[in-house]
């Protein structure tokens, strides 16, 4: 890691204010996203090494201008002095076409002027590559040693830095963060049954995500093991107490895609209807914001350069607010809430999650577990799906430790699919633990592409699910 904002965009600025100069003398709105994003990804297992570059990794540009009629993109991988005509004249080409679609009619945006640099650093040591292989090959060794019945252990860490530099008439932004992600997996067979486990955190730090993920890599080995002996869930409706991360993946399928606004200029999401009206338990408030939790989505500015913000979403079960882009929300008649976001700067923008939760609450985990009849405590998200238009949800655990009469009997089931409608869900949620963990270590598409960077967590719930 550099530890500073790239050299390369520092050295690009000059080119690129003389760029927007210019457009400025056609068009009423002019921008310049410049992102340059690099870091590596080591992963050791029981016969590899691999060190390869990170998912995010890139380098470009995009150039957004608006006509007075329609807002148009140019994205590409150089800016120089050379091609400045080059850029403008394919720029002037996009505007000029005509589509098959009729314009939007909406005003140019708004923005305050701002100057303003953000950095926020790795905390503690940096090790080379080889360090960090030669940590990572303990940690499998010890790993494999504590049973015959694992037949192979993975661990890796992503580190990552982030330069973005977003440039306009009003706007002068820099910000530079960095990000690790750690991540553990084991395999585990005995006799024709195979089982695996995982477990993956973020943190601001190579040095203590290191650490931490030793003992992360020794409770997948037992999980592993552990579920050796699980069987399927029998289908029916139970009393639940979800982990954090479960929870996470309730807030992100529930109500995280169902209020990206973008989905309501589309008429594709029925919260656009339930605005200030009861959709959740009084006990449930959710948030979602670069700015709301700090985790892998934290960054200061969005892709649209408008400033990280924590957004309210549901205010004690009353839906209050959904998140937005700067042109969903000007087409709306909104703020944007900078929830902007590409996949890379050769797409486009859409509104995007960033750090999603409920909020803790006053309830005792060990008191939530205790008012449990029968019924399951889930851990571990696998995966979810939401149709926002029906309120339909799907979510997907790794597995679930069997309750009975308030106390846990040993019996472990994997997987677990929880469905149902997402008001229904939400409505029977009936304690929200103290307890707290947003965790950063996933991604999300838009439908099934458009991946970025997003956390979820929150406190433990207690509700009743369709399960099977």
């Amino acid at each position: 890691m550099t530890g500073k904002f790239s050299k390369y965009l520092k050295g690009k600025k000059p080119i690129i204010q003389k760029l927007i100069d210019l457009l400025g003398e056609k068009y009423s709105y002019v921008s310049v996203l410049a992102t340059d994003v690099s870091g590596v990804n080591i992963v050791v297992d029981k016969t590899s090494t691999n060190v390869v570059p990170s998912g995010i990794t890139e380098s470009g540009f995009v150039v957004k201008v608006f006509n007075d009629a329609v807002y148009s993109e140019y994205s590409t991988n150089e800016i120089e002095e050379k091609n400045l005509p080059e850029i403008i004249e394919k720029i002037n080409q996009l505007t000029s076409e005509k589509g098959s679609i009729s314009n939007v009619k909406v005003q140019v945006l708004k923005e305050e002027p701002l100057t303003k640099t953000f950095v926020r650093k790795n905390k503690g040591l940096v090790y080379s590559t080889d360090k960090i292989i030669e940590i990572l090959k303990g940690y499998v060794e010890e790993t494999l040693k504590t049973s015959p019945l694992i037949v192979n252990a993975r661990c890796s860490i992503e580190n990552t830095e982030i330069s973005k530099m977003f440039i306009s008439k009003a706007k002068d932004l820099e910000q530079y963060y960095t990000w690790s992600n750690p991540r553990a997996f084991v395999l585990t067979r005995r006799d024709n049954n195979t089982r695996y486990a995982y477990d993956g955190f973020g943190i601001n730090s190579i040095e203590k995500g290191l650490a931490d993920l030793k003992a992360s890599l020794e409770t997948t080995a037992k999980l592993g093991l552990e579920l050796l002996d699980s069987v399927t869930p029998t289908p029916g409706f139970y009393d639940i107490v979800t982990d954090p991360s479960i929870t996470g993946l309730i807030a992100h399928e529930a109500f995280g895609h169902g209020v990206e606004m973008d989905m309501f200029v589309r008429d594709r999401a029925q919260a656009k209807e339930f605005m200030n009206l009861r959709v959740a338990s009084p006990l449930v408030s959710m948030h979602d914001g670069a700015d709301a939790a700090f985790s892998v989505a934290s960054y200061f500015f969005d892709d649209d350069g408008v400033l990280a913000h924590d957004t309210k979403i549901i205010d004690k079960g009353i839906l209050v607010s959904g998140i937005s882009d700067a042109l969903s929300a000007l087409q709306l008649g909104t703020e944007p809430t900078g929830n902007g976001r590409r996949e890379s700067y050769k797409r486009k923008t859409y509104t995007r999650m960033t750090n999603t939760f409920f909020e803790r609450g006053t309830s005792k985990v060990e008191d939530m577990i205790k008012s449990i009849e029968y019924g399951y405590f889930i851990s571990t998200t696998n995966n979810g799906m939401e149709d926002p238009k029906n309120w339909g949800i799907q979510c997907a655990a790794h597995y679930g430790r069997e309750i009975k009469n308030g106390e846990f009997t040993g019996k472990i089931v994997s997987p677990v699919v929880m469905s149902g409608y997402v008001i229904d869900l939400l409505n029977s949620i009936s304690a929200v633990s103290k307890d707290f963990n947003v965790v950063g270590s996933g991604s999300c598409g838009k439908g099934y592409k458009e991946s970025v960077r997003v956390s979820d967590g929150g406190p433990c719930l207690k509700a009743k699910v369709k399960i099977g």
